[in-house]
């Protein structure tokens, strides 16, 4: 029984999991594999394309999924992790969780009997990152260019770190010095893109970054759980815009990319996001298909 909480979890079998998510979006596979199957879909944080992707893929996969806000069950009230992990193990045959932090996901998967999925912590968002690379796919046809990220070194950064450096497509990531990504992560990102002859960058010259870019991509200067840094961080990122400057020095094709919800006016601008270049309601799409392979992978393939 494995779960996924990383994509350092599947290292070897992201490309298999984005080829399930491709076949399930030109309708290859066999309808509702799931079938009968229950989803428990745990939430401590709101979310508009994690809930409706995966319960929308569940029920298209034959199954059901439980939605479950903290609000709603023991484990908002103060029940032990553990306790929650073997009662609803009993239940259901996987949880999806879109927690805070991320050692409570560690501690759910040591105590569960079932496959837990990360939705989002605060270190990774290894969906989203699944979901990304399909977009990648998609457009530029391979992972042989250049992929930029500009601003914080947020739990999504975190991932498409990994995920590039497993998949050997040069990452860049552009953000002011006190917004690195986990160093941890980095480190095990450069050793991933070594074995895949690509290359991993940290810099705070975002111009530099983007020259000759194939995909540039961007999140939130103000996540959620940061709102008291607010003011601090504008100011800190207010050079770090996703504007049209940067896009001219991008290649002709590039993408921009964001996992939304999206503040036009801050990290990027409204005529990038809106223009000719954006992929961000495709990548938004993918969501469902990328969290179709993940499920059918770790209930099906894997049992």
């Amino acid at each position: 029984m494995r779960s996924l909480l990383s994509i350092s979890d599947i290292e070897n079998e992201v490309v298999k999991i984005l080829d399930i998510a491709s076949d399930f979006k030109a309708g290859k596979i066999e309808e509702k594999p799931l079938k009968n199957q229950k989803l428990a879909m745990i939430f401590q944080k709101s979310s508009t394309r994690t809930r409706v992707s995966f319960e929308v893929g569940m029920y298209e996969l034959g199954g059901t999924a439980l939605f479950l806000s903290t609000n709603d069950i023991q484990l908002g009230r103060g029940e032990p992790i553990k306790d929650t992990a073997k009662v609803l193990s009993r239940f259901v045959d996987a949880i999806m969780i879109r927690a805070i932090e991320h050692d409570d996901v560690i501690e759910l998967r040591d105590e569960s009997d079932v496959p837990i999925i990360n939705g989002l912590t605060n270190l990774e968002h290894p969906c989203q990152a699944l979901a990304d690379m399909l977009t990648v796919k998609e457009h530029k046809g391979g992972f042989d260019g250049k992929f930029v990220y500009v601003g914080d070194g947020n739990n999504v950064c975190n991932s498409l770190l990994l995920i590039c450096g497993c998949l050997g497509m040069d990452m860049v990531v552009a953000c002011p010095e006190e917004y690195k990504p986990n160093e941890e992560i980095v480190a095990k990102a450069e050793g991933y893109a070594k074995t895949n002859n690509s290359t991993i960058t940290i810099t705070n010259d975002v111009k530099s970054a983007a020259s000759g870019a194939d995909v540039i991509y961007t999140d939130v200067w103000v996540s959620m759980g940061d709102e008291e840094e607010e003011k601090k961080r504008r100011f800190e990122f207010k050079d770090y815009q996703v504007n049209q400057e940067l896009i001219d020095l991008a290649d002709d094709d590039v993408i921009f990319m964001h996992c939304l919800p999206a503040i036009r006016g801050e990290e990027v601008s409204a005529e990038v996001i809106d223009g000719p270049h954006s992929v961000v309601y495709d990548e938004a799409e993918n969501r469902m298909h990328a969290q179709k392979a993940v499920l059918y992978y770790f209930l099906k393939e894997l049992q």
